[in-house]
Parts: structure tokens; sequence; C-alpha cells
């Protein structure tokens, strides 16, 4: 059988051993700051020359001013190459989450101020966003999809997206999301030229999009210099189930996560010792025929977690604890217990809702929080690409009905100048 770590919340060693692998996720990116730090730096001092110089030693693609940003006639050269059903598939995916964010766009309705409202907000689109596309171990349209369409949907003017060697697929969906322009460049080189800006990549307000450990951490440093959607690590999906639960279809679900990369992390739940049995049985036939068996078991050896819980109500309570990025209720009752979900990035119902839809053409985007900072991360969505601006205009009235209570609490806070700025206008 493969090897995977199972616990019991039973066990009197469960909590001590729950936090060392809780510890060791949360540890994984440290090892890989200094060298983050270290190509932050020289690209904000180098600019294009860093940039080209960590491409060709990590990517292993030399590049020429010239030859950093993919022409408009590649892009469309790539749509017009596609299988008719692989165009098909990303423009039906591109329909789905447009229609979900734009209706995502009407819950929060922000006009600009008319006479009647004295005290409202003003919402503005970012100006110029970056998107990270992945493009080592595979090709992922999806990103690009799950990234630009919510911010053309937000009206952003400027779209830009880095990916190292973009693949046809890549382009293409690029082209049905309404990427402005494309650079062929990628990991922490790549977020340094979106933050700083370099001779041929311009500075963005904000940069999106899942990458690796060097990706993140490189976002993560950056804080503050540039907009980011959230600080993300590996994948990671968790299965809560019962009894009701198909144990191929949780076994299935556990290897897609773990094809993602051997960083990826998949865990199952269960208030049922038979299913648990079960599961662990499909997991080990079903990865015999998967096609990236290497990598998911690798990160089924590092990451893969099942858990025999004896009670649904201890089941949540561990799930909101590990706080996801994808949770699968595969329960007799989902939505009952989806009450008691407090922190997840996305949740799916039921035997037959995978994460796989989720990934590609649900609607909802599909960078969400990871490693448990679900917590306080929201999926990324249109307002991420949306800031709001308070507006006040008064008119002498509603000032007067203001002034005495503004220029007491000034004074009890000290700031004399600030009390005679209200005076003044109250011809005091």
């Amino acid at each position: 059988m493969i090897a995977c770590t199972k616990l019991r919340t039973t066990d009197p060693d469960f909590e001590s051993r729950f936090r060392q692998i809780d510890h060791r996720k949360q540890l994984s990116m440290a090892d890989v700051e200094p060298a983050v730090r270290s190509i932050l730096q020289t690209v904000k001092a180098k600019g294009d020359e860093a940039l080209f110089d960590y491409t060709r030693r990590f990517d292993h693609i030399h590049l020429e001013r010239d030859s950093l940003q993919v022409s408009q006639h590649e892009t469309e050269h790539a749509f017009a190459s596609l299988a008719v059903e692989d165009r098909s598939a990303l423009i039906l995916a591109a329909g789905r989450i447009e229609a979900f964010h734009r209706r995502q766009l009407t819950q929060r309705s922000a006009p600009d101020p008319g006479e009647a409202e004295p005290v409202a907000e003003a919402a503005r689109p970012l100006q110029r966003v970056g998107l990270y596309v992945p493009g080592g171990k595979a090709c992922y349209p999806s990103s690009v999809l799950m990234t630009a369409i919510p911010a053309r949907v937000a009206g952003v003017p400027e779209i830009i997206m880095v990916s190292p060697g973009a693949s046809p697929l890549t382009l293409a969906a690029a082209k049905i999301a309404g990427v402005h322009k494309i650079y062929r460049v990628g990991g922490a080189q790549a977020v340094a030229a979106l933050a700083f800006g370099t001779e041929s990549i311009p500075r963005v307000d904000k940069i999106v999009g899942p990458g690796n450990r060097y990706v993140e951490t490189a976002k993560r440093l950056l804080f503050g210099v540039v907009g980011l959607d959230m600080l993300a690590g590996p994948s990671e999906v968790l299965i809560l189930a019962d009894d009701s639960a198909v144990p191929a279809f949780a076994a299935a679900d556990f290897i897609a996560q773990a094809e993602h990369d051997q960083d990826a992390v998949a865990v199952i739940i269960s208030t049922s010792e038979q299913f648990l049995d079960a599961a662990e049985r499909e997991i080990h036939l079903q990865l015999q025929q998967a096609a990236r068996k290497d990598i998911a078991a690798k990160s089924i050896e590092n990451n893969g977690l099942i858990i025999y819980t004896p009670t649904m109500q201890s089941a949540i309570a561990l799930a909101n604890r590990i706080a996801p990025e994808h949770l699968e209720l595969m329960v007799r009752t989902p939505r009952e217990v989806l009450r008691g979900i407090t922190a997840a990035g996305a949740v799916f119902l039921g035997n037959f809702s995978p994460t796989a839809v989720g990934d590609y053409l649900a609607g909802p985007s599909h960078v969400l929080p990871t490693a448990a900072t679900a917590r306080f991360f929201s999926p990324l969505g249109v307002h991420d690409f949306i800031r709001y601006m308070s507006v006040i205009e008064l008119g002498q009235h509603e000032l007067s009905e203001l002034a005495a209570a503004a220029q007491r609490l000034a004074r009890l806070e000290g700031l004399e100048a600030h009390a005679r700025a209200v005076e003044m206008r109250m011809g005091q």
C-alpha cells in the first residue's frame, strides 16, 4: 500500500502528531527566502539585465529586449492553431467565469456620490495589474482565465501577464480573457519585475496568481511595495466524508490533488472507519493507473493524510482549524454541514461536485487561499481589482450640525489646529 500518514483524533498522541505535521507545512517556504531576497534586490538594481540572466539560468530561455514580450501575431496564431474542441472548452470556461464575476460585481454597488449623498464611496478599477501564470511542470490556461477575467470585468485598463515558456494553450487563453501584454519570464524575478518595473516591463499596482515557493515568497517579501491577492502555498484539498461518500470518488479527488506536485496536500477526514479503509484501497488501485504516478505518490508520501474522527462535530472543528484551499463535503447532508464551516477557500457539496470542475469552469476563480490563510483571505474576485475611495461632500448646513462634536473630539486629542479648521468655517 502507498505510504500515507493515518491519524485518529481519539489517540492520545493525536494533538502532538497533528501539530508536528501542521508546523512542517508552515515552514515549507523558509529555506528559499535568502535566495528570493537576493533575486529581488538584483532585479531592482539591474532591471532587464538581471531578468534575462535569471531567465537563462532558471528557465533555460534566452531572451533579449525584442523577444521578451509575446507578439500579438504569436497569440493570434496560437489561438487559431488550437483544435476546435480545445478552443470550445476554453470559451465555455471563459463564459462561465465571466458570468459569475459579473454577478459578483453587483453585490457591492458603489456609484459615485450624488448631491443627495454627502458621505459615500467611489469605486475605481486598478490601472495596471500583473498576472503570474506558472509555466514549468504543466500548462495552465485555466490560471489565465481565472485571473484575467475578473480583472477585465472589474474594468482594469491594462492587464499584463508573465509566464515562462507560455504554451499555445496559455496564449490562446490570454487572447480569450483579454490580456493586453505577455512577457516570457517567471519565478521570483518576474514578480520583482512587476513590482519594481524594468526597462521593458512596467510596474503594476497589484500582482495576482498562483506560483511555487519562490514566487509566493517573493510576493510575501514585496508586501507594501505592490498590492497582492493573497499569500499562498502549495495547493491542497480536504475531503470531509461520512459513510454515504463514494470511496472511489474520494480517492480520485485525492490523487487529482496529489498530481499537482510533490508539495501538494491531500487530506481525508471521516467519521467512518469502513469508508477510510475502502478509500485507502481505492487510492492504491487508482494510483497504479495515474499518468503522473511518481509525482502523486511522492506528494501522498510527503503530505497525504487520512484522519478518523468519531463525530461530525469534531470533523467540522478540525476542518475549520485546517482551513483548506478546497473543501469537499461528501456527506449525507452537505448544506447542513456547510453551516458549521467557517474557514475554507472553496467548498464543494456532495459526491458530484469534484474540485476539478472548480479548477476549470464552475465559475468562481480557482485562485484561493492556502496554508490555513482561508481564516482571513477570500478567493480572488472582482473586488480584488477595485479600490474604493471615501467621498465626503458637506454643505454649510451639514457641517454646522457636526461642528461642535468635531471640535470637541479634536481638542480631546490635543489637536487644536484641527478644531480651529472647523471653527473658521463656522465664523467662530
